[in-house]
């Protein structure tokens, strides 16, 4: 039965799948097992249905308010210089990857904005020193390109 599709109400925003509001179907397993015990989603009903307006209202007043905020925050980005350190092997190979996590840290670290580490966008794993680039996404407008500089420590 895991096969089966299932209706959900999206309440944040999910990377290739929606904003939040969004009804969407989606395996049930996806559904059950990640989207609805994370709080990115909640079953669909009909009692839910009506809560949709309300999710839309308010993510409309965010987005407002938000997209100025965003191409400020796009702004600050742009000028700004991340630097990690990071254990490092021979070859500037690392012990690991640098998480979405760890470059949130690093930008607030090195005086830019809060960002939500979901909102980092890493295309190729980052295991090397060196410089590397990451999209972020600030708002559904408003894309960020931002160059990170990995050394060994």
């Amino acid at each position: 039965m895991s096969g089966t599709p299932m209706k959900l109400i999206l309440t944040q925003e999910v990377t290739g799948l929606g904003a939040p509001g969004d009804v969407v179907d989606v395996a049930g397993g996806y559904g059950r097992n990640y989207l609805v015990p994370r709080g990115l989603a909640m079953r669909w009903t009909r009692g839910a249905e009506k809560q949709i307006d309300l999710i839309k209202r308010g993510r409309a007043v965010r987005e407002i308010r938000g997209l100025d905020d965003a191409r400020d925050a796009a702004s600050r980005l742009g000028s700004l210089t991340v630097r990690l350190e990071t254990k490092a092997g021979g070859g500037g190979r690392l012990f690991g990857s640098i998480s979405p996590a760890d470059i949130a840290a690093a930008v607030l670290a090195a005086g830019g904005p809060e960002l939500d580490k979901r909102r980092i966008e890493i295309k190729n794993p980052i295991k090397t020193v060196g410089a590397h680039q990451v999209a972020i996404r600030l708002h559904p407008e408003v894309r960020a390109m931002l160059d990170i500089e990995v050394a060994a420590s």
